[in-house]
């Protein structure tokens, strides 16, 4: 695995880059950072697959700038990285607030997207009160600093019984989110209080995707998961029984399988093969 950082639409932008193959971008959820795919990066190379794995503006290693942040942003971020590394296309992968930064560059950039998968995501604007809770959240990290808004992330991130039998990987994770830059946290409260609405935009969608949901997530229940599937021609879907949010942590070899079967179907690999599914 290597790590790169460069100067990328204003700021510094770290990322890491591993294996060969059709290339695979993964896109982070909030308050969390690259580090986060580590499992998926893993089978992804072993599969013969080509991984970049950037930490969006404000988070991880990654610059957050001075603009007050938008998904727009994020987009035009990881275009630009791409153009950076002579990267043309992608099979993406965006988790949570990552999801909503894959459907704005479904929408405004959907050339440089090969396939697309939705994990623990929605197409649903938030509601007013939703909006005032991100602002309050907001309000609460400049004051008080990241811990205000690890905490209360850290109920909502995993399945309860996650939390007791895997304390060390709730620490790890907790650890993430309390080191991430005040600045970033408060421009992806704003940026996701403030997208729209997404849903007119699945219909159109016309590149192969799947939809992964988890039975326990307290933050995007799968119902989300099974109206992005139902809404998106040809979407498969999957709800993954006995997970919580951080679903790609918490059941990794269950949502790597889903991932690869998807991926040998619409970005094929030569190394994608029954035997290394059966090894996830």
């Amino acid at each position: 695995m290597l790590t790169s950082s460069a100067f990328i639409n204003g700021i510094n932008l770290t990322w890491d880059d591993a294996g060969s193959g059709p290339t695979v971008l993964l896109i982070h959820g909030f308050p969390l950072c690259r580090t986060l795919w580590r499992p998926q990066a893993t089978a992804l190379t072993a599969a013969g697959y080509r991984v970049l794995a950037p930490d969006l503006r404000g988070f991880g290693q990654s610059d957050a700038g001075t603009d007050s942040g938008s998904m727009d942003q994020y987009a035009d971020d990881l275009v630009e990285l791409l153009d950076h590394l002579g990267i043309e296309q992608v099979a993406a992968v965006g988790m949570s607030m990552g999801g909503y930064v894959l459907l704005n560059l479904l929408e405004r950039f959907p050339h440089r997207i090969s396939a697309a998968v939705f994990a623990v995501t929605r197409s649903l604007p938030d509601d007013e009160a939703g909006r005032q809770r991100r602002r309050q959240l907001a309000q609460a990290a400049l004051q008080q600093g990241p811990q205000a808004v690890a905490d209360p992330f850290l109920d909502l991130l995993f399945a309860p019984q996650t939390r007791i039998d895997r304390p060390r990987l709730a620490e790890e994770v907790y650890g993430w989110m309390v080191n991430s830059p005040t600045a970033g946290l408060t421009a992806g409260l704003r940026a996701m209080a403030q997208r729209k609405d997404a849903t007119p935009l699945l219909a159109g969608i016309n590149v192969p995707a799947l939809a992964i949901g988890a039975e326990l997530d307290r933050a995007i229940p799968p119902e989300h998961s099974r109206m992005i599937a139902d809404a998106i021609p040809g979407c498969m879907l999957m709800v993954i029984p006995e997970a919580g949010h951080l679903v790609n942590l918490e059941r990794s070899g269950t949502f790597n399988r889903a991932l690869l079967e998807f991926l040998r179907d619409a970005v094929p690999s030569p190394l994608n093969t029954d035997a290394v599914l059966c090894n996830c």
